[in-house]
């Protein structure tokens, strides 16, 4: 069985999590936020993930975005969808949101070091998906849509960058190893386009 009752069970709890419960969108867009953990969960069934992988992408985010009165707990996600789910989802949430996005981002690059294969897969499709976002947004829309992000044009694209290094010294076999690397590329093209602008103001 392909289409299994865990993944989909995942799929409706990714969308009550973010789209009932908090009709949370994506950042400066009216785009539905579920967009994203579906995406990261195709991209991990096409890079041949396995059914706990597949179901810890597209849960990734529920904890750390959940509000208070329907917190999304590890627990919860044990109960309904086994250790190895929740392990790996933990593994890859941002406890803390209440830090400093510089020291949450760094927090966050230092566990990269630490992570299992599984655990990098998850985080190279969650990195694809935003990356690929991002680079095609500035494309249509040009530098105005870092306005959308917590921290500079210069520091977002900086922390792809040191991500996707980590990612790839973690496991440069992985099957997401090339599209990594393409993003690094098209990441590297954009920061000295928003350069050129900057300085042309």
């Amino acid at each position: 069985m392909i289409y299994t009752e865990k993944i989909q069970k995942a799929i409706k709890f990714a969308i009550k999590t973010h789209e009932v419960y908090r009709q949370q969108k994506r950042k400066g867009k009216g785009t539905a936020y579920t967009s994203h953990p579906l995406t990261v969960g195709l991209i991990l069934s096409l890079a041949g993930a396995k059914e706990a992988v597949i179901v810890a992408g597209i849960l990734h985010d529920t904890i750390e975005d959940s509000v208070a009165e329907k917190k999304v707990t590890p627990a919860m996600v044990k109960e309904r969808f086994g250790k190895k789910a929740k392990d790996l989802v933990v593994s890859v949430t941002e406890m803390d949101k209440d830090l400093p996005w510089a020291q949450r981002k760094a927090l966050a690059l230092d566990h990269i070091r630490l992570f299992s294969h599984d655990s990098v897969l998850i985080k190279s499709a969650d990195v694809l998906s935003n990356g690929t976002e991002l680079v095609d947004d500035f494309q249509k829309e040009g530098g105005a849509i870092f306005a959308r992000f917590s921290a500079s044009s210069f520091d977002t694209l900086a922390n792809y960058e040191r991500v996707i290094e980590a990612l790839l010294k973690r496991w440069l076999k992985s099957p997401l190893a090339g599209d990594l690397k393409k993003l690094a590329a098209a990441i590297r093209t954009l920061k000295k386009s928003e350069l050129s602008g900057q300085l042309k103001k």
